[in-house]
């Protein structure tokens, strides 16, 4: 089994092929030979941390929605985002007809936009960019920093590595 840990840029699509022609994120790593795929998504419009593996146990254990695996982001949204709002995230609001579990956040700072950090236990379709949407601050840039235990600062767009042992063991470790 491989891990690798990418950092994925605005612009490519978070799938093996396209049939489109749009760039992948499995462009991105050159010289991987094992047949991977990515757990999980980021939009077009997204970057951040990514894992691909061949693991499918892994994969369905970091994706199922009853394992509330936590995935932290960075966001700027658009204006100044007050306490309601804040609140709102924080228990959780109605999109597509159910409610999103309560997730964490705090403001990183606020002048004219606001940066925000996110932490979602679930995954449901662009809920991020949804949520701000529906509460009046459209997302101006989305950065995912962390999966469950995995983060990395040093890997820069389009940049990857394989995961350590350690970083493996701390994936499996159930809940």
């Amino acid at each position: 089994r491989v891990y690798y840990l990418l950092h994925k840029p605005r612009g490519f699509i978070t799938t093996a092929s396209d049939p489109e022609g749009r760039p992948t994120v499995l462009d991105l790593l050159q010289g991987v030979r094992e047949r991977i795929f990515p757990v999980g998504r980021l939009d077009w419009n997204s970057e951040g941390l990514l894992l691909l593996t061949n693991d499918g146990d892994l994969a369905y254990r970091l994706t199922h929605p009853a394992n509330h695996v936590p995935k932290t982001y960075r966001v700027k949204v658009k204006g100044l985002v007050g306490p309601a709002a804040l609140e709102a995230v924080r228990r959780g609001l109605f999109l597509d007809g159910r409610r999103s579990l309560p997730a964490e956040i705090r403001r990183i700072s606020a002048q004219s936009n606001s940066w925000l950090e996110v932490t979602l236990y679930e995954g449901q379709k662009n809920q991020i960019r949804r949520t701000f949407e529906r509460l009046g601050h459209p997302v101006l840039k989305l950065r995912r920093i962390a999966i469950g235990p995995l983060t990395d600062r040093t890997l820069r767009p389009g940049e990857f590595r394989g995961l350590t042992e350690e970083e493996v063991r701390r994936l499996k470790e159930p809940r």
